[in-house]
């Protein structure tokens, strides 16, 4: 909507910056203001980041939705900033999903940095043999990234696992899990 960063970039290259609309740059600043709430409560327990996003964020939130319905109405269909306004509403339900479950991000960065490893080598890996050969790829991968995302470096997690795995008991798998996993071997279960 605002490209801010684009702008100053063409500042500091001497060319001439593009208008950006009052509106979208609004609606930029009241975005922001959530993800300031945000900053805030990052890295508290889920029932806290949901008790001070129902009082603080779903104001906001629903401030903005009634806002940028009452701006939309005054623009064009044909209007870029209607379009990416458009976009927003259709999808309304989707974005404000993570004010009643403080497990669920604002934005979605985690899951993009998780999955940039996958797409840097995409091309590398286009090739994988066969259907069954890409199948276990994305199953290594999916692994991979989930014992990073839990802290967890996933070559000392993979090698303890498959050491322990045929001897561990049935109904306890879910010890050797990234989340749950502690190695046999002490200082090992930490990320490298």
């Amino acid at each position: 909507m605002a490209d801010l960063a684009e702008n100053a970039r063409r500042k500091a290259q001497g060319k001439k910056p593009a208008v950006i609309s009052p509106l979208a740059l609004e609606t930029v600043r009241r975005i922001d203001a959530l993800f300031e709430i945000e900053r805030t409560i990052n890295g508290q327990s889920a029932e806290r980041r949901k008790a001070v996003r129902q009082e603080l964020s779903a104001p906001l939130v629903a401030n903005l939705e009634a806002w940028m319905r009452q701006q939309r109405a005054k623009l064009s269909r044909s209007n870029d900033v209607a379009k990416a306004m458009d976009y927003m509403l259709k999808r309304w339900s989707a974005f404000t999903r993570f004010l009643d479950d403080g497990r669920i991000c604002l934005s979605n960065n985690a899951a993009e940095r998780g999955v940039r490893g996958i797409a840097l080598g995409r091309k590398s890996w286009l090739f994988c043999g066969s259907d069954r050969g890409g199948e276990r790829a994305a199953v290594m991968y999916s692994l991979i990234v989930t014992a990073k995302m839990n802290d967890v470096d996933p070559q000392a997690w993979l090698a303890d696992v498959l050491a322990r795995i045929a001897e561990h008991p049935v109904q306890r798998l879910d010890e050797l899990l990234p989340w749950n996993w502690r190695s046999a071997i002490p200082n090992v279960d930490q990320a490298a």
